[in-house]
């Protein structure tokens, strides 16, 4: 690498350094004709990174891991994990390889991270390659996510390879460059724990309350201390996801993060249509990740990581065991809480308000919605026009208006305020039949639909004359939506 690029990044290796156990040294594959896609100025910024350098033939070079500081260690991570609730011993990175870490402005670090860099030993069979639909999927959606301000891995850049790809036909190659507070998963403890070494399931958790939840060092039991933060953490997150109608379509362990960010945005999607047993993801056949299941998913998910960690909290296993149900048992009631409070923000609702009035209201929206099969994100973000007296937006929505006449005057006599409604109930999100547009286009070479929905859902609470198609639901005539890993 040049002196040039040497001086632009320096990357830590304290993953790499620290846990020889957990990765295994190993370089991207070159790529026979780099050229960038998208990229991501403002978290170029917040890394310290120059975007002209980026954009440069040596900037892309290191964006899709080819071509790295002196210093720099790239290792596939290893880990295991429940897939649709199936232990996997040793999954780890098929296709991708964490290059290193960087600071943030916030003084943090950030792993950065590539997708379809190219096989892995831990490749089990696949050809390690990314192609430029599913890659570009996951920077419009988590890019989405973190401008809704929900907890998220981010995307610094999509890069296209100039190499061909089979899949079920030859598509364009890709690589993701990805931005992590971390890529500790359930997976990674899940890992530790069956190599039967303690002492690494230890150090993994001091590295994780480092990283994480250094509040936890000063508890008496520490380890006690980041099990409940992780649990506090995806409590959170998941009612986050429930509120926007999020649904994440591949819930396994080795993709729940310990920092409690969303990631591996694979056969994700929005959900239009209110229906609790939405399923978007072509494999999910028994709908073990549908929208209303994510909660149940979620506490399944700590419970495996409560397994993982159970020499660290008690010397007495009858006791850890105690202590880990104890603890686990406190995600409902925090989920609870967090859905709670956010379905009475979406509804402009005093916080205070009790929950004896709310809930009520809430149940009885939520199942005209799913009657009427009404698209979620659109009533909400209308009833902030309902609030100021407009109340045909919203009303239109529904076939039988009458159960929504029957509400709203329950509603409106709780003086919701509009102006709290706007600023938490987006009007846009990444609507399917557009984000599919938008990567068909850019896999044929046109990128002008994907920069419009990227302008549209960066800033989703601000509506803007001349978006309306990115607030509208999809036409009938779009059918039923399935996504794919794009493995």
């Amino acid at each position: 690498m040049s002196d040039t690029a040497q001086s632009a990044v320096t990357f830590g290796g304290r993953f790499a350094r620290e846990f020889a156990e957990l990765a295994i040294p190993w370089r991207a594959e070159d790529a026979p004709d780099p050229q960038l896609l998208v990229l991501n100025e403002p978290l170029a910024a917040e890394l310290d990174l120059d975007p002209a350098f980026l954009r440069s033939p040596e900037g892309l070079l290191l964006l899709i891991g080819t071509e790295v500081p002196a210093e720099a260690t790239p290792v596939a991570q290893a880990y295991a994990g429940h897939q649709f609730g199936w232990y996997a011993p040793r999954l780890g990175d098929g296709r991708a390889l964490l290059l290193g870490e960087l600071a943030h402005a916030d003084g943090q670090l950030r792993d950065i991270h590539l997708k379809g860099s190219g096989r892995t030993p831990f490749a089990r069979g696949g050809d390690g390659w990314a192609v430029v639909g599913p890659m570009l999927r996951e920077y419009v959606v988590s890019e989405a996510m973190h401008a809704l301000g929900i907890p998220t891995t981010r995307s610094l850049a999509v890069v296209a390879t100039g190499r061909p790809v089979q899949r079920e036909t030859v598509l364009p190659g890709a690589v993701l460059t990805r931005v992590a507070s971390s890529h500790l998963r359930v997976g990674s403890f899940q890992y530790a724990r069956a190599t039967g070494d303690v002492g690494l399931v230890r150090r993994l958790a001091d590295y994780a309350i480092t990283r994480h939840y250094p509040a936890a060092m000063e508890a008496e039991d520490r380890y006690g201390a980041l099990f409940r933060a992780v649990v506090a953490a995806q409590a959170k997150l998941v009612a986050r996801w429930m509120l926007v109608g999020f649904v994440h379509g591949v819930m396994n362990t080795d993709n729940m993060t310990i920092s409690g960010e969303t990631i591996d945005y694979g056969p994700c999607a929005f959900m239009e249509a209110f229906d609790p047993a939405a399923v978007y993801s072509s494999i999910d056949e028994g709908g073990r990740y549908a929208y209303r299941n994510q909660p149940v998913v979620a506490e399944w998910n700590l419970a495996r990581l409560a397994e993982s960690l159970l020499p660290l909290l008690h010397e007495d296993q009858e006791k850890a065991v105690e202590f880990a149900v104890e603890s686990l048992g406190e995600f409902r009631r925090q989920y609870s809480a967090a859905w709670s409070a956010g379905m009475k923000a979406k509804l402009g609702l005093q916080e205070g308000l009790d929950d004896d009035v709310a809930s009520p209201l809430i149940d009885d929206i939520l199942a005209l919605l799913q009657e009427g099969e009404v698209d979620y994100t659109s009533f909400f973000r209308r009833l902030g026009r309902a609030a100021r007296g407009q109340a045909g937006p919203a009303r239109d929505l529904f076939p039988e208006p009458a159960g929504f006449d029957a509400w709203a005057e329950r509603w409106r006599a709780l003086d919701p305020d509009a102006d709290a409604l706007d600023r938490v109930n987006p009007a846009y999100i990444p609507r399917n039949h557009l984000v599919e547009e938008a990567l068909t286009a850019a896999t044929e070479g046109d990128l002008d639909p994907l920069r419009r929905i990227l302008d549209a859902v960066s800033s989703p609470f601000d509506e803007r004359p001349g978006l309306e198609r990115y607030a509208a639901a999809a036409p009938e005539d779009f059918g039923t939506y399935r996504t794919f890993c794009g493995t």
